[in-house]
């Protein structure tokens, strides 16, 4: 079953639409195409009431894609109860995922066996992927406490959500001393990206922080503390304890992630700030606690340019400050600048290619509102024609682009535009 636009979702769009037209009607267009098109094209409602939210022209749900599918939605959950039963829905089926398998980062619809079945590790018919990703639990731990700050509702902070969140605190614990870990990926390929170093990845020492095998990229880590996936850790550690006021955790749960937190946190101030070329004090992208480091950052969410997006820190701090000016120079080896535009881009697509959810990313960490109109432009106007974003594209040449349908890349766009006009998600 898909998902009916209700009343009140037609007459937001109608009213942001309408607002566009003295600034830049190409916004309206593309806002109204890209907030539609993840209504219409990729939420299936299932007979139990779970929803299904489709990555795109991928035909499984990632755990991170499908929380930063809905969070602009979000908006409007108090207000409309189709909408709330939406979100509630993606909570509950995210939940029940991560018990089925933590370390998977993507799964079917229904245990089909479709996917990456032929990967060496521990695949079920229900896992599409196994690439075991940080992120890919912070995101639903994210929107499950954004549903209820948002809503002042609870019903999804059910019995489901808390064995999940128990599997989490587990996984990151186990993860702290990856000798430990269970977990190994190997995949038969001649890209690099797509498998771990002898099936359990680089080595590392201990840091506090927790290891993480992917990027949210889907591409492997080249160090395995990725910093600013700890961070979002950090960040919604936090959340699960503020949760704890609201509804009953358990105390062992509790204070697991309060532990957690406070010696994430602490690794991340120990071993993740570097000095860049100008010798200015930042954060690095991926650490491996034995005194290597990446500067970098990649196009994919999180990032180091998302970090106040996050919540971790404010998009004034001088950390933070220094850490964005260097990404978006030539330090960042994935930074490209072209006719068209400039921007951050991912060892996951070609040289030269940037990602409109970074240049999103970018907008919404801004500091003035005319840098985030800056934005806007650019992205409509780099959009192929298509009125719709996509995963990237060349500079100096938007209709060359890749991935036609992409839903995170749209309601990253629309979640741009919300925050222009003052919407935004309560965090």
């Amino acid at each position: 079953m898909s998902f009916q636009i209700t009343p009140t979702i037609q007459s937001f769009m109608d009213k942001i639409i309408q607002k566009t037209q003295s600034e830049n009607p190409k916004w309206g267009k593309v806002f109204e195409e890209c907030f539609l098109n993840t209504l219409e094209t990729t939420i299936q409602r299932n007979p139990d009431g779970t929803s299904f939210v489709l990555t795109g022209d991928i035909p499984a749900m990632w755990l991170r894609d499908s929380s930063a599918q809905l969070r602009p939605y979000m908006l409007l959950a108090k207000m409309d109860e189709e909408v709330y039963q939406l979100i509630k829905g993606l909570v509950t089926l995210q939940f029940r995922n991560i018990h089925h398998d933590p370390y998977a980062n993507a799964f079917n619809r229904e245990a089909n066996g479709k996917g990456h079945q032929d990967d060496q590790t521990e695949m079920t018919d229900l896992i599409w992927e196994r690439k075991y990703e940080i992120d890919s639990l912070c995101y639903p731990i994210q929107l499950a406490y954004l549903l209820y700050l948002n809503t002042g509702r609870t019903e999804h902070l059910d019995d489901e959500f808390i064995k999940g969140l128990k599997d989490i605190l587990q996984v990151w614990r186990t993860e702290q001393n990856h000798e430990n870990s269970p977990y190994h990926f190997i995949r038969d390929t001649d890209r690099e990206e797509d498998t771990l170093v002898n099936g359990v990845g680089t080595p590392v020492g201990y840091t506090g922080m927790t290891w993480s095998g992917f990027r949210p990229s889907d591409d492997r880590c080249e160090y395995h503390y990725l910093v600013p996936s700890n961070m979002f850790a950090v960040v919604v550690l936090g959340y699960v304890e503020k949760l704890s006021s609201v509804i009953d955790l358990p105390a062992e749960i509790v204070a697991e992630a309060i532990s957690l937190k406070e010696e994430i946190q602490a690794g991340i101030e120990k071993y993740a700030k570097v000095k860049n070329k100008a010798g200015e004090e930042i954060y690095a992208y991926e650490v491996d606690g034995l005194g290597n480091y990446k500067i970098m950052d990649d196009g994919n969410i999180p990032s180091l340019l998302s970090i106040p997006y996050l919540g971790y820190v404010k998009n004034d701090d001088a950390i933070y400050l220094n850490t964005r000016k260097t990404i978006l120079s030539p330090e960042n080896p994935y930074f490209y600048k072209g006719k068209y535009a400039e921007g951050i881009g991912s060892s996951h697509t070609w040289e030269h290619y940037i990602w409109p959810m970074a240049l999103a990313i970018q907008g919404l960490t801004a500091q003035t509102k005319s840098e985030k109109k800056e934005i806007l432009d650019i992205l409509v106007n780099t959009d192929g024609g298509t009125n719709r974003m996509h995963e990237s594209f060349d500079v100096d040449n938007p209709e060359a682009f890749t991935r036609e349908w992409f839903s995170w890349s749209n309601m990253m766009f629309c979640e741009l535009l919300l925050d222009y006009y003052d919407y935004q998600v309560k965090i």
